[in-house]
């Protein structure tokens, strides 16, 4: 708390919260939609906000109730999940260096509340991480305010969504608002032409495996995207050493 007031304080601290509004209706209907699903899907009350406020992954939340559900065993949950967010083994290990001087349980508060859309406004903003004590503070002030706005927008609505679960009928379409808020992080995200071509052999991989069982088809997505863009990146490295 003494953290964030601190931040708070700070001009980037705004700049970074303001950033983040254009989106945040899209994160809060998908935030709506998940609570929504977590409780008509089974879920107890207890244990869909509980998973709202510990696990705050939205994707892995959406893969992960189905397969509580169905019975799966519990290494193909965990597999899902896992690989479901690996991407957020990228982003930290992108943002180490931002974040190396700070303590360690600043850096496991920063881990827990970074996402997908803030870690793509922080990058954007600041594309090189600095040594300078002043800009450092700067960085992580708007990190802060783009990250609260991030977690206000999506527990809040979540938790509403758990508590209305009842009341909200399907046909209110929260599914495809969410989907499209994580189609604009998908976009942005694909900056260069490995990126494109991970994004497009994941999703007909995905489409191909949707007959397997137990939602396996997202692991057949993602190991066909890694595989392939590993491949792609060897062959581009011996190119660019070869004489």
């Amino acid at each position: 708390m003494i953290a964030l007031r601190q931040h708070a304080q700070h001009p980037a601290f705004r700049v970074g919260a303001m950033d983040l509004m254009p989106a945040a209706p899209g994160i809060a209907a998908w935030g709506l939609m998940t609570g929504v699903a977590m409780v008509q899907s089974g879920l107890s009350t207890f244990e869909a906000l509980l998973m709202s406020l510990i696990v705050f992954a939205g994707s892995s939340q959406l893969a992960a109730v189905p397969l509580l559900l169905a019975g799966a065993p519990m290494w193909v949950i965990l597999a899902t999940a896992f690989c479901v967010n690996l991407r957020f083994v990228v982003f930290s290990a992108h943002l180490r260096p931002y974040v190396m001087h700070l303590p360690l349980w600043r850096r496991l508060i920063s881990g827990y509340f970074t996402a997908d859309l803030t870690y793509v406004m922080f990058i954007k903003r600041y594309p090189q991480s600095s040594t300078d004590p002043d800009e450092r503070q700067a960085q992580q002030a708007y990190l802060a305010g783009n990250c609260l706005v991030n977690w206000l927008s999506w527990v809040c609505f979540s938790v509403l969504g758990v508590a209305l679960a009842n009341a909200i009928p399907t046909r209110w379409g929260l599914g495809f608002a969410g989907s499209l808020a994580l189609l604009g992080i998908l976009c942005s995200l694909a900056s260069n032409r490995l990126r494109v071509v991970s994004a497009s052999v994941a999703g007909i991989a995905a489409v191909a495996a949707y007959a397997l069982p137990l939602k396996l088809n997202i692991l057949v997505a993602i190991a066909a995207a890694v595989l392939l863009c590993m491949q792609l990146e060897k062959t581009a490295w011996a190119q660019a050493e070869s004489p």
